[in-house]
């Protein structure tokens, strides 16, 4: 009789009878049920195994990579405010140079691109009418003198009126005032320069009739150049003459030093602004009247000032907040407050202390707490000075 393997089965399969075959039926019924529950063991032990290796799963995550970032330090330093507008360069002295005579151009000894001196022969007219004029304004003194000396001999012996002693006397300073007339008119047919300068213009070519009145050269003065801005009279009070100012070109060359010389006494009623003249004395020689200038005047410095680099610094939702490098290798967002800028540095007036390290490079991936790696420590040294202003 085959034992009751299955307890639930009908009353009459436990009492059949199999003669010769309960043994091995048994036996072979019994291992199939054992090698099920191994191989389930083995699945079991596979997975665990698997889990063990590091295969996904929920507790399987590698925590993230530090965010590699340079740093510098807060430091203390100056810093400047700046009123900043642009500015056309402008010759000191700049003129027209007229024909005084009529006459046709002789030669010219003055071309454009040339500096002068003051009282160099820029150019001739012809002048021999003039000279002809001059020879009779002559002959004229010499007859109105020596009339005029017969007529004071004659007057000290009262042998003529008083009245004929006064004409001969205003004749021959007549003729002595032709005779000035007629040598200045000679002078003219010579153009010489006023000042002196580098010519600018050439108006004329040899050949050519002029008249009095006629342009024949632009004549400036280089040096210094002028820079004339318009500033909001409330800064007024900031102003005074020899006053610093720093120029950037728009040539992109290295910046500029002038002084303030001029501060215009009025407001223009209009612009509510008052004229500033800024002289530049020493430029590079390919600097010209005409170049675009941005003009940068101090309004206000601040000797001490806590300072980190400008990149250090973001804009957040309307927030400006940096990111601090903090002793356990972590990121610590900041939200400061901003004072003076320029082109290196931020003035911070509150949210970090002089000796923290903020960092400069890598933040704008960082958020709070995040783990950092300092690859770079920038030692930047306190500017020498600011640019611009806020």
């Amino acid at each position: 009789m085959i034992p009751s393997v299955f307890p639930h089965a009908p009353k009459r399969w436990r009492t059949l009878s199999f003669p010769g075959l309960s043994g091995v039926f048994f036996s072979l019924l019994l291992a199939v049920v054992l090698a099920g529950c191994g191989g389930s063991d083995q699945a079991s032990a596979g997975a665990k195994g698997h889990r063990r290796a590091g295969g996904p799963g929920r507790g399987g995550r590698s925590a993230a990579p530090p965010t590699p970032v340079a740093v510098a330090p807060v430091t203390m330093g100056p810093i400047a405010s700046y009123y900043t507008a642009n500015a056309t360069l402008e010759a000191e002295k700049q003129a027209d140079i007229l024909a005084r005579v009529s006459g046709v151009v002789l030669s010219i000894l003055a071309e454009e691109g040339d500096e002068v001196r003051a009282g160099q022969e820029l150019l001739r007219i012809q002048d021999e009418e003039y000279r002809l004029r001059l020879d009779q304004a002559d002959a004229a003194v010499a007859t109105q003198k020596a009339r005029f000396r017969r007529i004071e001999t004659m007057w000290k012996q009262n042998l003529v009126s008083a009245d004929e002693y006064d004409a001969a006397q205003s004749d021959f300073e007549t003729a002595k005032a032709n005779e000035g007339l007629a040598k200045l008119n000679l002078s003219y047919t010579r153009v010489t320069a006023p000042f002196a300068g580098r010519i600018t213009r050439r108006l004329v070519d040899p050949g050519r009739t002029v008249s009095n009145g006629t342009p024949l050269f632009t004549l400036a003065d280089f040096h210094p150049l002028l820079a004339r801005v318009h500033v909001p009279s409330q800064e007024f009070k900031k102003l005074e003459r020899r006053q610093p100012v720093e120029l950037t070109l728009e040539t992109g060359t290295a910046p500029l030093k002038g002084v303030i010389t001029l501060v215009s006494p009025i407001i223009d009623p209009t612009t509510g602004t008052i004229k500033v003249t800024v002289e530049v004395e020493d430029y590079p020689r390919a600097t010209r009247p005409g170049d675009f200038a941005e003009v940068r005047i101090v309004t206000e410095r601040r000797p001490d000032a806590l300072l980190v680099p400008k990149v250090a610094v973001l804009s957040e939702k309307g927030e400006r907040v940096l990111y601090c490098a903090a002793p356990d290798s972590t990121a610590e967002r900041r939200v400061v407050e901003v004072g003076f800028e320029d082109e290196l540095h931020a003035q911070i007036l509150d949210g970090v202390s002089e000796g923290e390290t903020v960092i400069v490079k890598g933040q704008r991936s960082l958020k709070n707490g995040a783990r950092i790696r300092i690859m770079e420590d920038i030692m930047a040294p306190a500017p020498e000075r600011g640019r611009t202003g806020s």
